[in-house]
């Protein structure tokens, strides 16, 4: 197995290099601390396996899966994060994800899931599998955009570009009134508390 390890936890990032380093059959290619990071090596066409986490700093692991599996669409890339919120767990499917590994478990188990994934299979935490089939089973009501209309989804594009409110009304011809009114709809259907927790979840679900 080759190796590229994301991981923007330093402490962590270093006990994976050693852990994942030293198991036989196993070469850790590449170990980075940002998706940017990573990119700007671009050691993908050296690697099998991508180990990643979600919640990076910049680019979300999500928008990694999504490039690098665009591009390099064998590379095998497995989700290892504390984050179990469902719309999360389908953006990194819908990106390229193979499996979904949740943090905490023991060094036996993560591995066990790399070497599974590069046998061709598809590891995931229990809880997430369990997420997932209740998900099956449960009537649709989601849509492919968490819930937010296309013109919510627009908007929060625009302020991750920096626009205000008044910039981003004459921008879509609306009023400021209704731009606040989009705005304060997508942040209830992601649950965000402030504009940095929307943007942050948005990007996460690689919706901007």
């Amino acid at each position: 197995m080759k190796l590229c390890i994301v991981e923007d936890n330093q402490p962590l990032l270093a006990n994976l290099q050693l852990l994942l380093g030293g198991e036989p059959g196993c070469t850790v290619v590449g170990a980075y601390a940002s998706a940017e990071e990573a990119l700007a090596a671009d050691p993908w066409s050296r690697c099998d396996l991508l180990l990643v986490d979600i919640d990076l700093p910049g680019l979300s692991g999500v928008e990694l899966i999504r490039g690098v599996h665009r591009s390099y669409p064998d590379l095998q890339a497995l989700v290892h994060t504390i984050s179990e919120d469902r719309d999360v767990v389908f953006a990194a499917i819908k990106a390229g994800a193979m499996g979904y590994l949740l943090k905490g478990g023991s060094p036996r188990e993560l591995i066990e899931s790399l070497r599974s994934l590069h046998a061709g299979g598809a590891p995931m935490s229990p809880r997430i599998a369990r997420k997932m089939l209740l998900e099956l089973q449960a009537p649709a009501e989601a849509t492919p955009q968490a819930g937010l209309t296309a013109r919510e989804v627009d908007v929060l594009k625009s302020i991750a570009q920096g626009m205000t409110y008044k910039e981003i009304a004459d921008s879509l011809g609306r009023s400021a009134h209704t731009v606040h009114a989009h705005i304060k709809a997508a942040y209830e259907k992601l649950q965000a508390a402030d504009r940095a927790a929307a943007l942050r979840k948005a990007r996460s679900l690689g919706l901007i």
